[in-house]
């Protein structure tokens, strides 16, 4: 059962499965693409704020699928099927993370070599940069299902998810943009290390938020 739900959840969200699920893929390669538009073609300018750039837009394209995430498995009773069946919340938020991270993910960080390209980054900083992301990222995807699963049951959830996710994502921004700012590899641990307590929390918390908007 486990594997049939990651199986569907994979075919909702992954890229060109259908339903503007490229969507982050897209806009993050757009970003990446205008960007030396907008300051100019000088290489060392690109180089020095591409890194920065590149998070920004990582952390813009994981708002993007919120509004898929939760939402609407709750209008069509989805899980209360499932926990009828004896599937708790919890571990359908965990399937669902693992399944989300891989949807936006792994993308995201093959995109990551075309946009280097596009801002000039080099070999040294496309590593940390690359080694930042996979860090970083599904700490993104736990804070991006935590606060799906607390807006789902509002009016204005999907813009609210957007304006509460930029905020709490931030120490991930600032320790992954900072790593690439100072050459310095160890700050990713902290990356590393605040994605991973965010992953452990992740199901608990969705989990729990999705019975209390099943009971409103």
């Amino acid at each position: 059962m486990i594997a049939a739900l990651l199986r569907r959840d994979l075919g909702r969200f992954f890229p060109f499965a259908g339903g503007g699920a490229a969507l982050p893929v897209v806009f993050f390669v757009a970003v990446a693409m205008l960007y030396p538009f907008a300051v100019g073609p000088d290489a060392n300018l690109l180089s020095r704020t591409g890194g920065g750039v590149v998070w920004i837009a990582a952390l813009l394209a994981a708002i993007l699928p919120l509004e898929r995430l939760v939402a609407e498995d709750i209008e069509l009773g989805v899980f209360d099927q499932l926990r009828l069946r004896g599937i708790t919340e919890e571990v359908v938020m965990a399937v669902r993370l693992l399944a989300h991270w891989l949807s936006f993910g792994p993308p995201l960080i093959l995109a990551a070599f075309p946009a280097a390209a596009l801002l000039a980054i080099d070999g040294p900083t496309l590593q940390l940069l690359l080694l930042g992301l996979l860090a970083g990222t599904p700490g993104l995807a736990a804070i991006g299902l935590i606060i799906a699963a607390l807006t789902a049951s509002l009016r204005a959830g999907a813009a609210l998810s957007g304006l509460l996710l930029v905020p709490l994502a931030l120490p991930i921004l600032i320790f992954g943009a900072g790593a690439l700012a100072r050459q310095d590899a160890a700050s990713l641990g902290f990356v590393a290390a605040i994605s991973l307590l965010l992953v452990a929390i992740a199901p608990f918390a969705a989990g729990a938020a999705v019975r209390a908007a099943r009971e409103v």
